[in-house]
């Protein structure tokens, strides 16, 4: 019997407002047309408001895409990048991360995230280093909120 995937932690990497960015600027841009002399461009602006936010559909799903933090009861998903639970241990002292992996397929902790160290397991019983296990990053924007789910369902080492 397989035990059900439960979430216990969340983070989209982007919500879907700034799509109103590009008709926000438009409407400005609009109100402004309106309150100064010249030409008026009146259906301009409903197009340039459709074309930027049409741009900006990409941007929010590659941020939701390779920003996003989630942990279930069986894998912690940094990014673009999936490790099942039983690979990591948190770390009872704070290890050195000078020369860390980051998780989610990213050579930086993105901006606005803050690190959290894990150690990964090797998974080759017959390796030499099998236990010691090697430092890598996740990153979350409440490394806290994260550190707390994390901490029952992962072994301290």
């Amino acid at each position: 019997m397989t035990e059900a995937t439960e979430i216990r932690y969340v983070e989209p990497g982007s919500s879907w407002w700034p799509l109103l960015w590009g008709p926000g600027f438009a409407l400005l841009g609009l109100v402004v047309e309106l309150t100064t002399p010249g030409p008026l461009h009146l259906p301009h602006w409903p197009v340039l408001a459709v074309l930027l936010a049409a741009a900006a559909v990409p941007w929010i799903r590659a941020r939701r895409r390779f920003h996003s933090v989630t942990l279930t009861t069986v894998e912690l998903t940094v990014g673009g990048e999936s490790l099942p639970l039983d690979r990591l241990v948190l770390p009872e002292a704070e290890p050195a991360t000078r020369a860390a992996r980051v998780l989610g397929e990213s050579s930086t902790v993105p901006k606005g995230k803050t690190e959290v160290p894990l150690l990964l397991r090797h998974r080759a019983e017959s390796d030499t280093t099998a236990g010691t296990g090697t430092v890598v990053l996740a990153w979350a924007r409440f490394p806290e909120a994260l550190r707390a789910e994390l901490a029952p369902l992962l072994r301290s080492e």
